[in-house]
């Protein structure tokens, strides 16, 4: 949930994603798109193509999915997606570049209990949308 925009407050934005249940990616569009297809074709032409997959990507992850997040004093979080694609209009959203979003469930975890995968993942940056393996 991190935007690749460095002007966005990432704070601000995983606070407003965990108060509203969601998990979300950047991409923010000058359009509200009509659907997800629309909203690909408006990332691809108004970012570029590896937006648009990474949207994809996200897009098509099964409910059930864990997601994970850090808050801006450094608390750890996991959350489980809960349901489809949408985006988010709000002039909020568009702002903080976390219009496209999923319903996600969010738990605070304790640090003692963060996979070092997680961290290894986290410690290369946290701008992506990547699928973490652990051993």
């Amino acid at each position: 949930m991190r935007s690749r925009d460095d002007t966005v407050d990432h704070g601000a934005a995983v606070r407003r994603a965990l108060a509203r249940r969601v998990c979300g990616v950047g991409g923010r569009l000058s359009r509200e798109p009509l659907d997800l297809a629309d909203a690909l074709a408006l990332v691809e032409e108004e970012h570029d193509q590896r937006v648009a997959a990474r949207l994809r990507r996200f897009a098509d992850e099964a409910d059930g999915t864990l997601a994970w997040t850090r808050d801006a004093d450094g608390g750890w979080w996991t959350g489980e997606l809960a349901g489809g694609w949408r985006y988010d209009a709000d002039p909020e959203a568009h702002r903080l570049d976390l219009a496209h979003v999923r319903p996600c469930t969010w738990r605070e975890v304790a640090d003692v209990d963060v996979p070092p995968a997680v961290r290894t993942s986290f410690a290369r940056g946290g701008r992506n949308l990547q699928r973490i393996h652990d051993r």
